[in-house]
């Protein structure tokens, strides 16, 4: 057996996967974000371990005579956040996280000071990432800075609490822009561009590589046995495409979580920061990827929830499984800001075209094709960066949605198809690099590919429509951005 656990922004999720490669049982819990200021997003560190032991503890009570034979286990998590250690190994401050946007300056700063930024990191100094971060918490809180032993993403801080070791896989590394990612080891440069030194940095590891042992204290409380290893991990879009079978240059998916990424595999580091495409490590030895991001992906339609207070599932029932054509409505979906192409964590989000007769469900369609438009400018900045993009897996909560994979398809112009297990991705990838951890065996024969459930092509008769109302979408960003 092996257990997979996913540090989300909203949950952690935790699977326990069979010797077959089914997954036997999934245990949940909820999350709690932190806005102290605008543009601020935190969490409390402790939370994730608290969650991530919580549901594991699930799992044990319903299923315990699996969770004893488990041999392997592996860690994803949300990218990106800043995780601040002092002396004694606990946390100074609560975590910045990804969708943080206070650093713009910050960025502006580390950019100048490392001119070989983009060549080393392969990727533009944005607010989401690692290292701005860390130069606003030297500006504004210094004593704290001065405090700072380790820096740690959220899931090796995970780790550290399970197992007693400091150690981060290549593929979240290389979210940090700390790393040579080209050369898949940490960037003595970079690191002095932001105060900091290798010190500061834990061990580092493929993520199929065996990274520490599970504490026996854990081990005993679920009823495992001694030794019980877990695995380097992954970021959770690299452990997702480890758990869609995305392994060979060219695989590609589009994944609605919170935030939204449109993601390819390939066989040598290809960045590409003019457009804002992200260029990291995969999470197998010889491997790396390339990422168009979105900050609001299914979080779009989460929020459109909140403010009507009405269930996704209930905003989305009244429109069925297919729309006619574009709604008459546009929507913006920069709550958090927006990564790819537009690099800009000051851009907000927008409906435009508002009517005294325009109804709900021309908003909540508004609002599942804006997201898709965006995705579409992160697919066309992929396909610039090198061959294009003809067909995509679909994962995340959004995934669940057989309307928005068809509007996905319609406005991306290409063949979407929806998965079996596409919503616990992410924690079945970490299963399987637990996996591939304990036995060594070739990841060709462990990470296959999900059952397609159902494919949605492009539909002739919307396609040209929703070709003129990207236009004029993508029209709306800049003449905003100027009026501002």
């Amino acid at each position: 057996m092996y257990l997979g656990m996913d540090i989300g922004t909203s949950g952690v999720k935790a699977v326990l996967v069979s010797e077959a490669g089914a997954i036997l049982a999934t245990a949940a819990r909820e999350l709690a974000l932190s806005h102290p200021a605008p543009l601020w997003s935190e969490q409390d560190p402790d939370a994730w371990v608290d969650a991530a032991t919580g549901a594991v503890d699930d799992l044990a009570s319903r299923h315990p005579r699996e969770v004893a034979r488990v041999a392997g286990i592996g860690l994803s998590g949300q990218m990106h956040g800043a995780t601040l250690l002092g002396e004694n190994g606990r946390p100074l401050r609560p975590a910045i996280l990804w969708n943080d946007g206070r650093s713009q300056a910050e960025c502006a700063e580390l950019e100048r000071r490392c001119p070989s930024l983009h060549a080393i990191a392969g990727n533009l100094a944005m607010p989401g990432f690692t290292a701005p971060k860390l130069l606003w918490v030297a500006r504004h809180e210094p004593d704290i800075f001065e405090r700072v032993a380790k820096v740690l993403l959220p899931k090796a801080y995970v780790r550290y609490r399970l197992t007693g070791e400091m150690v981060e896989d290549m593929s979240d590394a290389a979210g940090t822009l700390w790393l040579d990612v080209g050369q898949r080891r940490w960037s003595e440069t970079l690191l002095q561009a932001t105060g900091l030194d290798l010190r500061h940095m834990p061990r580092l590891v493929e993520g199929s590589e065996v990274s520490a042992v599970l504490a026996p204290d854990l081990a005993q409380r679920w009823g495992m046995a001694k030794g019980v290893v877990v695995a380097g991990g992954a970021g959770d879009c690299a452990a997702s495409a480890i758990g869609l079978g995305a392994i060979a240059p060219g695989d590609a998916f589009l994944s609605l979580g919170t935030s939204g990424v449109v993601f390819r595999v390939t066989d040598r580091f290809a960045p590409a920061p003019a457009s804002a495409v992200h260029a990291f490590c995969h999470a197998l030895p010889g491997l790396w990827h390339q990422m168009g991001v979105m900050l609001s992906a299914a979080a779009s339609l989460a929020w459109l929830s909140g403010v009507m207070e009405t269930p996704a599932a209930a905003l989305l029932a009244p429109l069925g499984e297919r729309v006619d054509g574009p709604s008459p409505i546009k929507f913006l979906p920069y709550l958090d800001g927006e990564r790819t192409p537009h690099n800009d964590a000051a851009a907000s989000g927008a409906f435009v075209g508002l009517r005294g007769a325009t109804g709900r469900g021309e908003i909540v369609q508004a609002v599942l094709e804006g997201v898709a438009f965006a995705a579409r400018d992160n697919l066309a900045a992929l396909s610039a960066a090198s061959a294009p993009i003809v067909e995509v897996d679909l994962v995340g909560g959004g995934s669940r949605s057989p309307l928005w994979a068809q509007i996905c398809a319609d406005v991306l112009g290409i063949s979407v198809h929806r998965v079996e297990e596409g919503e616990v991705g992410a924690a079945l990838g970490a299963a399987r690099l637990g996996r591939l951890a304990a036995t060594g065996e070739d990841p060709a024969e462990v990470c296959t590919r999900p059952r397609r459930l159902a494919s949605f092509a492009p539909r002739a008769s919307v396609t040209a429509a929703y070709d003129d109302a990207y236009r004029r979408w993508r029209a709306l960003y800049p003449a905003l951005k100027e009026s501002a």
